[in-house]
């Protein structure tokens, strides 16, 4: 039996997503966390096999928590579950550790083989996200690393360079070059530009 932990502020789905998964012989459901706090916390004491975790949570990114728990727990299979059907967060949450991407609104059918599929250790797309990822594969994508995103939103949020050099414990000359990096990046002349085309481009959101 796999053992799975779903964090999802949204109840109703938890417990649906609760009862089909208990209701199989492939997996139990042992733990569910509402919140990233909580879901840090739980995940420090005992690790699933297969974490569920919401993209659109009340106190954070689920996107750049699985950056983030990834780094502490390598070997933790994670599942984005979201209602965010979209290329730039689907690549993201790829890029940044996730084994799978399925809508919630996924038949569920479609839910049990995508934990049975992460569970190998192989890659699970839902038909919808699998569709828009082939279609897009030979846009023209930009790539941000972890650390530019981060920049960008500080920037977008309107901190200064010497606010973000002491947020993220950087000299500021270094701070400058990750700044003029995105402008390039983006191709932008300034950076009211730079913002508005990284909301365009859901970079930001």
């Amino acid at each position: 039996m796999v053992e799975v932990q779903i964090a999802d502020d949204h109840r109703m789905v938890v417990e649906s997503l609760k009862k089909l998964i208990n209701e199989t012989s492939i997996a139990r459901v042992s733990t569910v966390y509402y919140d990233l706090a909580t879901c840090r916390e739980g995940l420090a004491k005992e690790l699933p096999e297969i974490l569920l975790l919401d993209i659109g949570l009340p106190d954070g990114d689920g996107v750049d928590f699985c950056a983030e728990i990834k780094k502490q727990h390598p070997g933790l299979k994670i599942i984005m579950l979201t209602s965010y059907k979209e290329f730039s967060i689907a690549k993201r949450a790829l890029h940044n550790g996730a084994l799978g991407y399925i809508l919630k609104n996924a038949e569920s059918e479609e839910m049990l083989m995508g934990i049975e599929t992460v569970s190998k250790d192989e890659v699970f797309l839902c038909d919808e996200i699998d569709i828009l990822l082939k279609e897009k594969a030979n846009d023209n994508v930009i790539w941000l690393s972890d650390r530019e995103s981060e920049i960008l939103k500080y920037v977008a949020n309107g901190y200064t360079t010497k606010e973000i050099a002491d947020l993220i414990f950087r000299d500021p000359e270094t701070v400058k070059f990750f700044r003029k990096n995105l402008l390039i990046k983006l191709n932008a002349r300034n950076v009211a530009e730079l913002i508005k085309k990284a909301y365009e481009m859901k970079l930001i959101w």
